[in-house]
């Protein structure tokens, strides 16, 4: 991976796990109905890239299942778990969306992965592990919710992968649009005050919804649209560890969460793992297109 990717994907991480920390405020402090939140956010988006769902990408049934996936899919379940799980257990529970993608990535596209990048994805989750891991862990329907939505992220990744070259932004306009058709009517059975409990949030509400779909959305997705269509469906997975660590950082930073000596231990072990993963890339990806171009 080229060192500016590289440091894109970091922003694209900070990004992320700024929006993890907000997304919980919304839901669990400021009670923004989280099917709202996301309908409301992709409503944004959809407005933002409205020009780029067409021409029609083909076949259309792709994009659209694509859209479900990482829209009403990924997103919904994700925001619905944040009711009853912690921060911490959900992003236990969301890393293993590596693990799936890895194991999707050599079924559905044939990707191959070697020693190294194997040691590095490894000490990544494990660190990851060891940083969230909290006593009393236990499996509810709240930690179901985030196991379906690490499945619909990571299919939708390898789907991306499938459709060769389609623009980030086209993207981004079709998960919009799938997450709007899907959520938006959901939403209105199932919350019939959200705009009430919406409003009475008041403007940091509004304004932290903004920034999930402007920056969030329209900035971090369509970027790492971009790169996973660069780079091995594993390689980019891999990377997205470090967004769990940054939401520790950052949640110590702006509510005062502990850091202790496993947070430590295991940022360290995690970041170990990320550089092992970054610097093989760098020469494992000329020898892949070295390859393709013999």
């Amino acid at each position: 991976m080229k060192p500016s990717h590289f440091l894109l994907f970091v922003l694209i991480c900070l990004v992320w796990a700024s929006n993890n920390v907000l997304s919980k405020v919304l839901i669990s402090h400021w009670h923004v109905p989280p099917l709202f939140y996301t309908a409301l956010r992709f409503g944004i988006v959809l407005v933002c890239t409205l020009p780029w769902l067409r021409p029609l990408p083909r076949p259309v049934w792709r994009i659209a299942f694509l859209g479900v996936l990482m829209g009403g899919g990924n997103f919904a379940l994700m925001f619905i778990a944040l009711n009853w799980v912690s921060a911490s257990e959900a992003a236990i529970v969301v890393q293993t969306s590596v693990p799936m993608t890895t194991l999707l990535s050599i079924v559905m596209l044939g990707e191959r992965i070697r020693w190294r990048r194997t040691l590095g994805i490894t000490l990544a989750f494990a660190g990851v592990l060891i940083v969230m891991y909290q006593p009393g862990f236990r499996i509810s329907a709240g930690m179901l919710l985030l196991l379906a939505s690490a499945f619909c992220g990571s299919l939708g990744a390898i789907m991306m992968k499938q459709m060769g070259e389609i623009r980030p932004l086209q993207f981004q306009a079709w998960v919009a649009l799938m997450g709007v058709l899907l959520i938006g009517p959901l939403s209105l059975a199932f919350e019939p005050h959200a705009l009430t409990h919406t409003l009475d949030a008041g403007w940091p509400a509004l304004a932290a919804v903004f920034y999930s779909a402007l920056v969030t959305s329209i900035f971090a997705h369509t970027a790492y649209y971009f790169l996973i269509a660069k780079y091995e469906a594993n390689l980019v997975a891999a990377l997205t560890l470090m967004t769990p660590l940054m939401t520790i950082g950052l949640g110590s930073w702006l509510i005062a969460d502990p850091i202790d000596a496993k947070m430590i231990v295991g940022t360290v072990i995690a970041l170990t793992g990320v550089l092992i993963i970054a610097l093989r890339t760098g020469k494992g990806s000329a020898v892949v297109q070295a390859e393709e171009h013999s």
